[in-house]
């Protein structure tokens, strides 16, 4: 019994076992028929070919055509006629338990593969119901300024160029929504190249927060690079593109911080090939269940204030796919009351 539990049996081997077991039974009923001693080696022997035969004919090709029709059904590509011959001919046949740990591979594949499908079907209704809630908003309000000036207003000087500046503001934030769509497009279909060269990013910061300053101001905040990492590092990326993104984070960090507070650059040397640059702020900060989502399309962790505040939604996705395409990595830190800081690593440029 313990060789015919044997996970490696063959078909030829358990052909073989099973004939064996056929004759030997044959034989000991033609010695109770005949008393010739040679009779009973006649009928093991004849009984044991024909048996065999017959077994092993019948598993093979039974074995070999439900297998075959498994593999239909996991594998995706098509043997050739040679391939067909050498899989059949010249490898040795796979067992029950292997086909068995096959299909059980393929399971798992496919349910991780619908798994995956699940979420990003989730993550397609999600996007577009916040497209079109962004889309929505500022189109609604353009026609509505546009129907009351249509209903009169136009020769009401009072009001008319207040309705139109702000029918103007609603346009001009579509205009960001589109080309922040337009671009996240382009980062991931690889049709923006990276023009790569070597920059000191305290210098870009600074010219950064020099773009930002009036922006800044309004709200009282300091804009601050953090004492001791003032030393010139150079890094080897993408400039416009780098400055695109410190643009997104000091901004983001100037519309969601507290008055009076401040924002605060960091430039560390992780070792000899990268730099690590964060900036930081002593805003209301995000809550940890937000936390995963921040970098996705149009996700908002205080949607109410964000709208009040304007944007586009798209910030951070844009941050991160740009961090993305120069091979690095984006992270997150934040706590409420405390505040939120983002950072992203790059090459150190090479002397």
């Amino acid at each position: 019994m313990s060789l015919l539990s044997s996970k490696n049996l063959s078909p030829g081997l358990l052909s073989s076992i099973t004939a064996a077991i056929t004759a030997i039974a044959n034989a000991l009923m033609s010695m109770l028929i005949s008393n010739i001693w040679y009779v009973p080696l006649i009928v093991f022997g004849v009984t044991f070919i024909i048996s065999y035969l017959l077994y092993y004919y019948t598993l093979q090709r039974f074995i070999y055509r439900k297998i075959k029709l498994i593999y239909k059904f996991i594998y995706q590509t098509k043997a050739t006629r040679r391939e067909e011959y050498f899989y059949e001919n010249v490898l040795p046949q796979k067992s029950i338990e292997e086909v068995s740990e096959d299909v059980q591979k393929w399971a798992s594949q496919k349910k991780d593969e619908i798994e995956l499908l699940k979420a990003n079907e989730q993550f397609r209704k999600e996007f577009l119901m916040n497209l079109a809630h962004e889309l929505r908003t500022p189109i609604f309000s353009v026609q509505g300024y546009v129907d009351t000036l249509l209903g009169g207003a136009l020769s009401d000087p009072n009001v008319n160029i207040k309705f139109l500046s702000n029918a103007s503001k609603s346009i001009d934030r579509l205009v960001r929504l589109v080309d922040d769509l337009d671009e996240i497009s382009k980062l991931e279909s690889g049709k923006i190249p990276l023009i790569q060269e070597a920059f000191s990013i305290q210098e870009l910061i600074k010219e950064v927060y020099e773009e930002l300053l009036f922006k800044a101001k309004d709200k009282h905040i300091n804009l601050l690079m953090k004492k001791g990492t003032e030393r010139p590092l150079f890094v080897y990326a993408d400039k416009q593109k780098i400055k695109q993104v410190l643009v997104n984070l000091v901004d983001n960090a100037i519309k969601y911080g507290n008055e009076k507070g401040s924002v605060i650059a960091g430039c560390y040397e992780v070792d000899e090939k990268n730099v690590y640059i964060e900036i930081s702020d002593d805003g209301p900060g995000i809550a940890e269940e937000h936390m995963p989502r921040i970098f996705e399309r149009f996700y908002r962790a205080d949607r109410s204030r964000a709208r009040a505040i304007g944007g586009t939604g798209l910030g951070l996705a844009i941050v991160k796919h740009i961090v993305e395409a120069h091979g690095q990595t984006v992270t997150a830190r934040s706590k409420p009351g405390v505040g939120s800081s983002f950072g992203f690593t790059l090459d150190t440029a090479t002397t």
